[in-house]
């Protein structure tokens, strides 16, 4: 089994943009670090590695000829239930509606909540006043991976198995 999810990641500018950002060290809160930033259009959960090649073939499918998407940050940060601090990323709706549909066959949805994308840059207890610091930027999302979350304690490793290309100018 592995937690396996599908993103989009944002470009070298913008994580030097999120970079930037004021990450003060407060009680309970972990931030995260540039390789975990990205852009989940859907959490799979934990799911049998038997299954990645079926995922693969679907997502390949579903997304063969599909255009590049154009994202834009902001424009502030946001908290997420109490746990996470997020910078919203807007435009990627259309996109993961394909993902859902590829996907739901083999991975069914259990727990339906509406899209919302998000870059998470904290997790924990994430205090009120971190909510609303502004962040903009955007970017063109050019590629779509399937990834496997093979972190550790205090180790994160996200691992590629496929990334779907996205074609035209977004």
């Amino acid at each position: 089994m592995a937690r396996l999810f599908v993103a989009v990641r944002p470009p070298p500018e913008v994580v030097a943009l999120l970079s930037a950002l004021d990450r003060p060290a407060l009680p309970g809160v972990r931030w995260s670090l540039p390789e975990q930033w990205l852009v989940k259009l859907r959490p799979l959960g934990q799911v049998d590695e038997r299954v990645v090649p079926a995922l693969r073939d679907a997502l390949g499918a579903e997304l063969d000829g599909a255009p590049a998407v154009a994202c834009r940050l902001g424009p502030a940060t946001r908290r997420l239930g109490g746990q996470w601090l997020g910078a919203p990323v807007h435009g990627l709706d259309e996109l993961a509606a394909v993902v859902f549909e590829a996907t739901q066959e083999l991975v069914p949805v259990t727990h339906p909540q509406p899209f919302q994308a998000d870059l998470v840059l904290a997790r924990g207890r994430v205090p009120r006043e971190l909510a609303g610091r502004p962040v903009t930027g955007s970017w063109t999302a050019r590629s779509v991976s399937l990834v496997a979350d093979r972190s550790g304690p205090g180790t994160p490793r996200f691992e590629d198995l496929a990334s779907y290309p996205l074609e035209g100018p977004g």
